[in-house]
């Protein structure tokens, strides 16, 4: 039976705790394997199993001695304890030393007179509830913060690490060395890699560590040499080399290296030349700071005379110097009041598609120019700025540059009374600017100047369980100053126009309790009319500056307004007529079923278009191929298109989503779609869509606009994401154009993951527009993408799982 006593003693905070704690260091080492038992692993029972990327995890055994009340006592237990003359301790067999959270075994400990130093021996286990130390010889000086440990083993719980090193030495306080030393994030006897390295040194307060001689070995064989590297141990941020971003596509070989500069706490700065085979050296950069109420970012890139590309834009900016700039900042006046500041700019229009975006996608459409600040109040909503946009297109016609905003001015505010009267102000100054020629632009499009818009508006709520009655009228009052520059016009300077919109929304609401397959539902029927009217105003004399006629849909058919912006006031005179049916389930209070159908009718024909003309109805195609195929008829025809939506939550797994616009006076469909949807409680998803759209469908869109085509769209749309097992996922997307016959996209990949390491491949091959509108001059794009990352180190590759989670909605990865 061992003798067990407790006393205390001037202990330094040397024992695990000083040795690694903290350290997020991860490591395995060369040498003698130990077991895996040893190492304090623990493997998942068959259940757990099943979802976990490792076989087991590491996990402390309880302490063998009780906790001390006072945390700075030295309890002691061994099996023998031999005392010399002067104070000289010998204890043996089997000895257990605890202090606070940090417990040591060995099979001999000798404690000299003045306990200053402990050496150990046999079979050492230094634990701290973070990490695990084994060795077989180690000293520790009690007042000085040194330890050394030799052929020691070492465990980082939490991190999933092992390592190994011929001599762990602690160098002062929260300072260490591991000579000869490994690491890794495998699974014990599993070493598909290891960092290798002949001289390791952590830094506990600096939080970083260096390598000299470090070498990255796969299945024991070096892949890649470092004279001397450097790492985080811990959360903070430390200068240095991160990642490099590695691709292969038609366009050819593409390598980008990121340095990390950490500046201050506050201040950080990457760098990251990137070389492309096809293009040159392109440098980029990034810069962020954050203060106490402001925080910004800036970033960029150059590239110095192109070399011209591949695939379908070769040779378009070949020798250019090609470049862009985006800085933003923000910030806070006071608890009512913020700000923004942001300028972008790019040297060409195909500056993103060329360089921008993973696995070839670019989603930026425009470079924002803002200057901003807001007021929040409790009535009154303030917004001043200065705002413009560079639009990202090549070729870029003066028609398609937006307007500045220099500056615009809103006021807002809001009141509610008792009786459900409410009263709205609504106002706006903005003057409107932007360098073109204006001879080589529509009339209506060629003037700048300022607009002042005043809007009140006055209506009345009632509404109980079973129904509303909403009557609303709006008084859009605008004016304007205007200057055509250079271009001949008979148009007035000082154009203005009033007009009031006039809206009366009403809806019943009926319920009954259902029972269907066993479940409680309750359905409601929601009938619902409304009419609105808005007088023929001529607006030819007027610009359009922000102005464009929305595409119908069943938002439309309860909306006054049949254009978006402010210079144009569409005439309605209708009446939309509608019924919903929701089945509700009462347990959740979830929607499971939403069914609705309505119609428009009209009394009198949309003179209104973009030009403004009261008199005149718009071109017939045939007689004019710069209109809108669909024009003339949208504005004469005296009913809307049947508008049918569904959304169907099927069950836990299964959903479902459907609109059809249809006209039922020529007997077709101008628009549908159809979504099906499913979601495993694993992580599987399956996407399905398809999409019908007859030619000039949008208004707003022209002949000769980017986003027109100048055929009925049709397209199918499937993607998927399986996890085949806790390791694999297989994902893959396929967009089909039925009118062409052509593949938009397809995509394909897989990404395996373990607690060791991570694997993503993906080919994508993809349609490029060329930024115009016919498909004559689309060519197809192509790469392939490799991203491989070592738990614990680091990886190789581009980041994709953002685009997997917008291209296969549903899908969240594994993160690697």
């Amino acid at each position: 039976m061992g003798k067990r006593f407790s006393r205390t003693l001037p202990v330094a905070h040397t024992l695990m705790g000083s040795l690694l704690a903290g350290a997020s260091f991860t490591a395995v080492a060369q040498g003698q394997t130990m077991s895996a038992e040893a190492l304090d692993w623990q493997p998942w029972g068959e259940e757990e199993a099943a979802n976990q990327l490792c076989r087991g995890r590491y996990v402390m055994p309880s302490y063998r001695l009780p906790a001390e009340d006072n945390p700075e006592t030295v309890s002691l237990e061994a099996r023998e304890v031999d005392y010399a003359a002067d104070g000289e301790a010998l204890l043996r067999g089997d000895v257990v030393l605890r202090r606070g959270n940090e417990e040591v075994e060995a099979e001999r400990i000798f404690l000299p007179a003045d306990r200053q130093q402990v050496d150990a021996e046999g079979n050492i286990a230094i634990r701290d509830g973070r990490a695990l130390v084994r060795g077989e010889q180690a000293m520790l000086r009690l007042n000085e913060d040194r330890a050394t440990l030799g052929d020691s083993h070492y465990v980082l719980y939490e991190q999933h690490l092992r390592g190994q090193a011929s001599q762990l030495e602690q160098t002062g306080e929260g300072e260490y060395r591991l000579q000869d030393a490994s690491f890794t994030t495998c699974d014990p006897g599993t070493n598909s890699w290891q960092l290798v390295s002949s001289d390791i040194r952590l830094n506990q307060a600096e939080g970083f560590g260096t390598a000299r001689h470090a070498r990255l070995q796969v299945k024991d064989v070096p892949v890649f040499y470092w004279p001397w590297l450097r790492f985080p141990i811990d959360d903070r941020r430390h200068t240095g080399l991160l990642s490099p971003s590695i691709g292969f596509s038609s366009d050819g070989f593409d390598y980008a290296q990121p340095f990390y500069w950490n500046i201050a706490a506050n201040h950080d700065a990457t760098i990251t030349p990137r070389w492309m085979s096809d293009h040159g050296l392109l440098m980029n950069g990034e810069y962020r700071y954050l203060f106490e109420e402001s925080s910004g970012i800036v970033e960029g890139g150059y590239l110095n005379s192109d070399d011209g590309g591949s695939g379908g834009g070769e040779n378009r900016f070949e020798g250019d110097d090609r470049w862009y700039v985006d800085a933003r900042h923000a910030g806070r006046v006071n608890e009512r009041s913020n700000y923004r500041l942001r300028y972008g700019a790019a040297s060409d229009g195909r500056y993103f598609d060329d360089f921008g975006g993973e696995f070839g996608e670019s989603d930026r459409a425009s470079m924002e120019r803002l200057a901003q600040v807001d007021y929040r109040g409790q009535r009154w909503q303030l917004d001043a700025r200065a705002q413009g946009f560079q639009r990202l297109e090549d070729p870029l016609s003066d028609s398609d540059k937006p307007f500045y905003q220099l500056p615009s001015l809103s006021a807002n505010a809001n009141w509610q009374f008792d009786n459900g009267l409410y009263t709205q102000w609504r106002s706006n100054a903005t003057y409107f600017w932007r360098d073109v020629d204006e001879r080589r632009v529509p009339e209506r499009e060629a003037a700048t100047g300022s607009r002042l818009h005043l809007m009140p508006a006055v209506g009345w709520r009632f509404e109980r369980p079973w129904g509303y009655l909403e009557p609303r009228t709006e008084l859009w009052n605008t004016a304007y100053e205007l200057d055509y520059g250079e271009r001949d016009t008979q148009r007035s300077d000082s154009p203005s126009r009033s007009v009031a919109l006039t809206s009366i929304d009403s809806g019943l609401v009926f319920e009954r309790e259902l029972a269907l397959g066993g479940r409680d539902y309750r359905q409601t029927l929601e009938p619902r009319l409304n009419y609105a009217y808005v007088p023929r105003t001529d607006q030819s004399e007027l610009p359009d500056f922000d102005s464009r006629e929305r595409a119908f849909s069943w938002d439309q058919l309860w909306s006054a307004q049949r254009f978006s912006g402010t210079d144009r006031v569409g005439d309605l005179n209708r009446l939309s007529y509608g019924v919903q049916s929701r089945l509700l389930e009462d347990a959740s209070g979830r929607d499971r079923l939403s069914f609705g159908v309505g119609q428009s009718v009209y009394f009198d024909d949309r003179r209104i278009d973009s030009e403004g003309d009261a008199d005149t109805l718009p071109d017939r195609p045939e007689d004019n191929p710069s209109v809108n195929p669909e024009s003339r008829y949208q504005a004469t025809r005296d009913r809307s298109p049947l508008v049918t939506r569904l959304d169907w939550e099927i069950n836990d797994r299964w959903s479902s989503g459907a609109e059809w616009l249809y006209d039922d006076h020529r007997e077709r469909t101008e628009r549908s779609s159809v979504d099906v949807g499913y979601r495993h409680p694993e992580g599987h998803v399956v996407n399905l869509g398809y999409r019908w759209e007859i030619e000039g469908f949008d208004p707003g869109v022209l002949p000769g606009d980017d986003g027109f085509r100048d055929y009925n769209r049709e397209e199918w749309d499937l993607s998927f994401a399986w996890k085949a097992s806790t390791n694999i996922d297989l994902i893959g997307r396929y967009l089909h154009d039925q009118t062409n016959e052509r593949s938009l996209e397809q995509l394909a990949g897989v990404q395996w993951n373990n607690c060791c390491y991570g694997l993503q491949l993906v080919w994508r091959e993809w349609v490029d527009d060329n930024d115009t509108a016919p498909i004559d001059d689309d060519f197809n794009d192509r790469g392939l993408f490799l991203r491989f990352v070592f738990r614990g180190l680091g990886g190789v590759g581009q980041d994709a799982d953002s685009y997997f989670e917008q291209t296969i909605p549903g899908y969240r990865p594994t993160a690697l």
